[in-house]
């Protein structure tokens, strides 16, 4: 039986990657967004409109794709999240609660309406967090305390309900190459600056980050729950070589 995959901020660079990705691999997918303009070009089976980042717009984002694809996902991609790069003392509180809820708070209420929609069956859910949740740089605390919640709430989700089969894990990606970066990327310098950072060098793109993403939702990862994984070039976890 074809499975069916809802993925989330399916228009930025990451999510739509994860869905064609899961498209070629031939799930049925639900794309949702909170711009259905955004959505238009989406490799997809249904597009649906939805802001996740409140409660009843994740439970609306599901009956949408219960009521288009006839039954509820098995499988969450939840790509949604922005980014905020601004020392403590000059975040605002503002700027910090919509951190939290673009990033948290989505993933909270998704994974939420997700598993009740599986009435006890198994699943697989894959949820996006960041290299700075997994070591410290600087001018992120703000984003770094939201993708840290997203990385503790998958091992807790994991948890609970790993007996009635459903496995939860994340990615944390290092600079990738998607619209939300494309500001920090435009100039070559800056690109090529980032880029030295990587024990492996250059900036990855979304593609490298979704062939994780999927992979994570599939058969092969049957054995994996509560893990994050750094798709990073290396930058969490060795130094590069300087010459």
């Amino acid at each position: 039986m074809t499975s069916i995959a809802l993925v989330t901020g399916a228009s930025g660079g990451i999510g739509r990657a994860v869905a064609r990705q899961l498209r070629a691999q031939g799930c049925r997918v639900a794309a949702v967004g909170r711009d259905a303009g955004r959505l238009a070009d989406v490799d997809a089976a249904v597009r649906i409109a939805a802001d996740t980042t409140t409660p009843d717009g994740a439970a609306l984002a599901i009956a949408a794709c219960q009521e288009a694809l006839g039954a509820a996902p098995t499988l969450l991609a939840h790509c949604v999240g922005s980014t905020l790069i601004a020392p403590l003392h000059r975040t605002r509180a503002d700027a910090y609660r919509e951190v939290m809820r673009v990033n948290l708070d989505s993933a909270v209420f998704m994974l939420q309406a997700w598993i009740a929609a599986l009435q006890g069956g198994p699943g697989s859910a894959v949820l996006a967090s960041s290299v700075v949740a997994r070591i410290g740089v600087a001018n992120h605390e703000a984003i770094a305390a939201a993708k840290g919640g997203v990385e503790a709430l998958v091992r807790s989700a994991a948890a609970t309900y790993a007996t009635q089969g459903v496995r939860v894990n994340a990615v944390a990606p290092g600079m990738t190459d998607t619209p939300m970066t494309a500001g920090m990327l435009k100039m070559p310098a800056m690109r090529e600056g980032a880029g030295r950072q990587y024990p492996l060098g250059g900036v990855q793109r979304a593609d490298q980050v979704a062939d994780v993403m999927a992979w994570l939702l599939g058969d092969g990862a049957a054995r994996l729950t509560g893990q994050v994984i750094a798709v990073d070039g290396g930058f969490t976890t060795v130094r590069p070589l300087v010459k």
